[in-house]
């Protein structure tokens, strides 16, 4: 079981990211898409702060000590993940919102290519093809039946396709950047310094994002600090599926988790379901067997 602990971790974080995105969803209509992306942070810090303080009071330790290598790659790693979404933000705000959807879900992909370049980690063959068996299968389901037309010319304009995949890179490049910050902390056990990198994270965070909406629009910030009950919701569960992630990425690879965390468009697809009553068609159908199957194939690795 222990061997498999990393999975747990990254399924739970998967289900409560998807709970998450549909808390966020709600409050984008009064916050805007920054304001409700912004909540994750502001919102999620106190209750990553409170996670750590449990977690150093069970294990009876003191904070570890935060060397200047630790620190840098949580910067990179806080800094990418804003930098992403604004990249996502910008990329769904042209004509091609679905396909740039379905091309941030390559970030396996590219986790695996910087996991190898970053820390060394050295891809088998069967771990090679579970990403790209999962990784088809969430393609198959997310990419749109109609992308072009010939009275749709543009239907297949560049820019929108370029900045998805600069997002998904750009989110596995944060994926690193946190998992080689756990992992440059000298003292404490995984999951102190999971969660010790994780309210570091938080911090960065939330103070980037809060100096930045003071600056250019303290009316949202009014706004989201307005809104703090439904916003303590969705920030909790928002730092509690970070809490899983990087649990997991403290045991195992970045590649891995991110991997297995293609099974989060399961759990929208049943969410999506559950609310609409909406069957699955026979592509999506295709795609949920490949993602199944690149899953299964991923932990007999």
């Amino acid at each position: 079981m222990s061997g498999y602990l990393w999975a747990l971790f990254t399924v739970i974080a998967a289900g409560g990211q998807t709970l998450r995105n549909a808390m966020q969803r709600e409050l984008t209509a009064t916050l805007g898409t920054v304001g409700a992306t912004h909540v994750r942070f502001l919102y999620g810090l106190p209750f990553g702060l409170l996670f750590l303080l449990l977690v150093l009071t069970a294990n009876g330790v003191p904070l570890p000590p935060l060397n200047t290598k630790m620190m840098l790659w949580t910067l990179l790693g806080a800094v990418t993940q804003i930098c992403a979404t604004a990249l996502l933000l910008a990329a769904m705000r042209e004509k091609n919102f679905v396909i740039v959807t379905a091309l941030t879900k390559t970030e396996p992909v590219h986790v695996a290519l910087f996991g190898l370049i970053v820390l060394g980690e050295h891809l088998t063959v069967g771990l090679a093809a579970a990403i790209a068996v999962a990784t088809a299968g969430v393609l198959v389901m997310s990419w749109p039946r109609r992308v072009a037309s010939a009275g749709h010319p543009n239907a297949m304009d560049v820019k929108p396709i370029v900045l998805g995949l600069i997002s998904a890179m750009v989110f596995a490049l944060s994926a690193i950047g946190f998992r080689r910050g756990i992992l440059s902390l000298s003292e404490g056990n995984f999951v102190v310094r999971a969660s010790t990198t994780l309210a570091l994270g938080l911090t960065i965070q939330t103070v980037l994002l809060t100096t930045y909406l003071a600056a250019t629009s303290r009316d949202t910030l009014y706004a989201l600090l307005a809104a703090w009950r439904p916003s303590i919701k969705a920030g909790f569960m928002g730092a509690f599926a970070s809490q899983m992630w990087f649990l997991a990425f403290a045991i195992e690879t970045a590649a891995k988790v991110r991997t297995l965390a293609l099974v989060e468009i399961l759990f929208a697809g049943m969410v999506s379901r559950s609310l609409f009553k909406q069957g699955v068609r026979s592509r999506e159908a295709v795609g949920i067997v490949l993602v199944i199957a690149g899953v299964a194939l991923l932990l007999n690795q």
